[in-house]
């Protein structure tokens, strides 16, 4: 027997010896052992009801007031947090923001110039809901009505820029339905460009969130008026109804929307640093509501999430054997830079896989996808894109030809 069992031998039944006897423990004694099995039944409550680390050891988003949201990082696509996103909800004034997409459009490709003066519809004058105060017949430039839409939501602002660019409301929903199956909003229908309450005018958390993402990277010269506080037009002041424009100094848009049936609603988007990230919350239950689920999402974000090059566009990732060429083998890399979030502090389990199709032959330009390359972050896949010859591969001389035909054969 050891020294430490010879112990353990003697001391246990001494230990034991007064409760064995039928010795009651001193009260004070008592008293500790009842508050030691309380903490100890209370630390067990707490753990039990505590919820569990998302992902990454981070804890889950936080619970916000609203029937549907999503939270994006802009550069990835990646979701961030997310609840009934595929839902189809109404959007109510978020639909202004696929008004604002053609507008954009029909500005850069020179069919409407900021100076153009807009004729008042009857039409557009009697539009129900929030109004810009444009008078019926009356000629407004086409700036100031696109102020009037994004900035005080302006129903009679926004039909006259969809009679403007589609000659009709009618025409112009057509191509707002367009424009959304070319984004992949598979989601979504308009029956109109304001966002009047209609059965069949619905959309999804996830589908807005890929509309304000072509916003900001289709049209970044046009995307500061989302940012602006207020505006005044015939004497009458405007103020943003975004009130996170106030509240934190990295949002810099998007919209809000509201109608008895669809609740409140808000698109916004933040960028701090390098990373930019883009919430949609719908159906909440007040304008401080909306506001306040939007902060919260955007904050878990940017507080427990860091943005990530994995690979610079045009990077050399894999060098493989090209047949049929002058020089056997050609660097490929991605056209675009790779760009990822990760919980943060897990950069470093970020792991790269590259390949490269088993038979590639000259020519070969550097539009051609040959390869791909996948991205996992602690073993999870996360992305896959595509890799491109760095340079035209041309065709090679009659004997490299010739030579390779002939290693081809022995490969089939």
């Amino acid at each position: 027997m050891t020294l430490s069992s010879s112990v353990a031998a003697v001391c246990l039944p001494l230990l034991l010896l007064p409760l064995a006897a039928g010795a009651a423990p001193h009260r004070h004694h008592a008293k500790a052992d009842a508050a030691t099995a309380a903490a100890s039944a209370t630390s067990q409550s707490t753990a039990a009801s505590a919820p569990a680390l998302g992902p990454g050891g981070i804890p889950n988003a936080p619970e916000v007031d609203a029937r549907a949201y999503l939270l994006v990082d802009y550069a990835s696509g990646q979701a961030l947090a997310q609840r009934d996103a595929d839902a189809r909800m109404e959007p109510a004034s978020l639909t202004k923001l696929m008004t604002c997409y053609l507008v954009f459009r029909a500005l850069k490709a020179g069919t409407l110039k900021l100076s153009d003066q807009v004729t008042i519809s009857e039409h557009a004058w009697k539009a129900e809901g929030s109004r810009t105060f444009v008078q019926v017949g009356s000629q407004v430039p086409a700036e100031v009505l696109i102020k009037g839409m994004i900035v005080q939501s302006g129903n009679d602002a926004t039909i006259a820029l969809a009679e403007r660019v589609g000659g009709t409301e009618g025409a112009f929903v057509q191509l707002m339905n367009d424009y959304a199956r070319r984004l992949g909003m598979v989601n979504t229908h308009f029956d109109d460009s304001s966002g009047l309450p209609s059965a069949t005018h619905y959309t999804t958390a996830r589908d807005m969130a890929l509309l304000a993402a072509a916003l900001v990277r289709d049209y970044p010269e046009y995307y500061p008026w989302f940012s602006i506080r207020e505006f005044v037009w015939n004497n009458i002041r405007q103020e943003n109804r975004n009130g996170l424009l106030e509240r934190d100094a990295s949002v810099d848009g998007m919209k809000t929307g509201h109608t008895d049936s669809a609740g409140f609603c808000l698109v916004t988007s933040a960028k701090r640093q390098d990373m930019r990230v883009i919430a949609v919350v719908l159906g909440s239950g007040s304008i401080k509501a909306r506001e306040s689920a939007s902060a919260a999402l955007i904050n878990y974000g940017f507080t427990f999430y860091q943005a990530v090059t994995v690979k610079p566009r045009g990077t050399a990732v894999l060098k493989p054997r090209v047949y049929k060429t002058a020089d056997e083998f050609y660097s490929v890399g991605p056209a675009t830079d790779i760009n990822i979030v990760v919980p943060r502090g897990h950069a470093g389990n970020i792991t790269t896989t590259a390949t490269a199709q088993r038979r590639l032959i000259a020519p070969l330009a550097t539009s051609t996808a040959v390869g791909e390359l996948q991205v996992a972050v602690n073993g999870k896949p996360v992305t896959s894109v595509p890799l491109y010859p760095l340079a035209d591969v041309p065709v090679g001389g009659l004997w490299s030809r010739l030579s390779d035909t002939v290693v081809l054969w022995f490969q089939k």
